[in-house]
């Protein structure tokens, strides 16, 4: 399934340390898995061409059920770069995750000491079930009335989660449970069956944050992209642009069951009855940006956003040593990020392939962006030197180490006044920067 093209392709891995030999591509097989944005934005790559089947290709989007079946038992060259990192979903489970932040987060109290792991104190209060439900009842008992919410640990889009304020409320999905591993246990084996039910009934039950920041009395999270290069070393860069996804219901406690409150994934969102297709519901991350900053002033708001910098750092190296790094492999990871009424951001989830399907022409042009930018920084064509801080609307955040802004003033050297070269939310003059970032492609400068 891969190239056998030993001529096409880098000389050595991706890296900014030093200078590399790079061999300028003017053809490019692409694979594509999906058929939403990603496919617009690869057939309209120059001298990019897609392979079908069994073809060769030098670059592969997939979808992480290919990824499964394929990685293993593919050869790839030096060249060649897929979508997805061997196993993700050490980040992208909600039961790995919260047990990767956990296990980070002791470390670095035993290592460092409180004051540094009080700043991995971002994500709820968070149990996994069926293995971790005896502690979580402990937990519920010391909080009497107090809201949760229930998830499945691998379905996305809203599938599956209900909120609870009850035990009794979660007795049924226990009982079900109970019942196949009982059955487990007397027959000695798991048939496929029972592989499935089990898959489908593992759950975190996690602290509903009942203060979320609310603008026109509708609760929202927000959606922003994090792409990764590499994970030893850490590489990683975050996306100017983003969404806040609000529901359609006036944000209440006094109901539990109404899903178009509490939830504002857009797949659950845009099947209420009052959904305006026109409208949407989102609003472009810009625009939040100036909205908090009219409301609560620009020091508050840049704050905001330095502690959500904070949380893809330390998420990403919560799962640092544990994931499989490999030069071929990037990874586009959508963040779920939730505000409260103290403007203290939440991590609610990491999502391995984030939907770009787009809700409306604005959506749709903001993620051909992203993902042009994307392959901008993959780079499959050579036309980057490896020491960018910035590709299109990407600004690389870490690497090996946090990154700083060029415009940092030289007296300030030695305190703690550098400022990071992040700036989600701020203006993407992409096209601009990539003018004078980019060579021509390939057969541009032929002709």
């Amino acid at each position: 399934l891969s190239s056998p093209l030993q001529t096409s392709g880098y000389k050595g891995s991706y890296d900014s340390t030093k200078t590399e030999e790079r061999e300028v591509r003017s053809c490019v097989r692409y694979k594509c898995g999906l058929l939403n944005t990603i496919q617009d934005v690869l057939r309209q790559r120059p001298g990019w061409i897609e392979v079908k089947d069994d073809g060769e290709w030098d670059f592969n989007w997939c979808d992480v059920g290919w990824l499964r079946e394929n990685f293993d038992h593919s050869y790839m060259e030096e060249h060649v770069r897929i979508n997805h990192f061997r196993n993700h979903y050490e980040l992208t489970r909600k039961n790995l995750m919260v047990k990767n932040l956990k296990r980070y987060r002791k470390n670095l109290e035993r290592d460092i000491g409180r004051m540094e792991a009080s700043k991995c104190d971002f994500f709820p209060c968070t149990f996994a079930l069926p293995s971790e439900y005896h502690l979580f009842v402990e937990e519920f008992k010391r909080s009497p009335g107090s809201t949760w919410i229930m998830k499945p640990v691998a379905k996305s889009q809203g599938k599956g989660i209900f909120l609870f304020r009850k035990l009794k409320d979660i007795m049924d999905w226990k009982k079900v449970l109970w019942f196949y591993l009982i059955k487990e246990l007397v027959d000695g084996t798991r048939s496929e069956e029972q592989k499935d039910a089990a898959q489908v009934e593992n759950y975190v039950a996690q602290r509903y944050i009942e203060n979320p920041y609310l603008i026109n009395g509708r609760k929202f999270d927000l959606r922003v992209y994090v792409l990764v290069t590499s994970y030893v070393p850490l590489r990683a860069w975050l996306y100017r642009d983003g969404f806040a996804r609000f529901s359609t219901t006036r944000f209440s406690l006094s109901t539990i069951d109404d899903k178009y409150m509490h939830l504002t994934n857009v797949a659950v969102q845009k099947t209420a009855p009052d959904y305006d297709p026109e409208k949407g519901c989102k609003w472009q991350m810009q625009q939040l940006r100036r909205y908090l900053t009219a409301k609560h002033g620009r020091e508050t708001v840049e704050t905001l956003f330095k502690e959500m910098d904070n949380i893809f750092v330390r998420s990403l190296q919560s799962v640092q040593k544990v994931i499989i790094n490999d030069k071929h492999c990037f990874e586009l990871y959508g963040y779920d990020i939730l505000l409260d009424q103290n403007l203290k951001p939440w991590l609610i989830e990491v999502n391995a392939s984030p939907s770009h399907t787009p809700s409306s022409q604005e959506d749709y042009e903001m993620k051909c962006r992203l993902l042009e930018d994307t392959l901008n920084v993959v780079d499959m064509e050579g036309r980057l030197s490896g020491k960018e801080k910035r590709v299109g609307g990407y600004d690389l955040m870490w690497n090996d180490g946090p990154v700083y802004r060029e415009d940092v003033n030289l007296e300030t050297f030695g305190s703690s006044c550098f400022t990071a070269n992040t700036h989600l939310g701020c203006v993407n003059d992409r096209e601009k920067q990539l003018r004078r970032l980019l060579k021509p492609f390939p057969y541009q400068k032929r002709m």
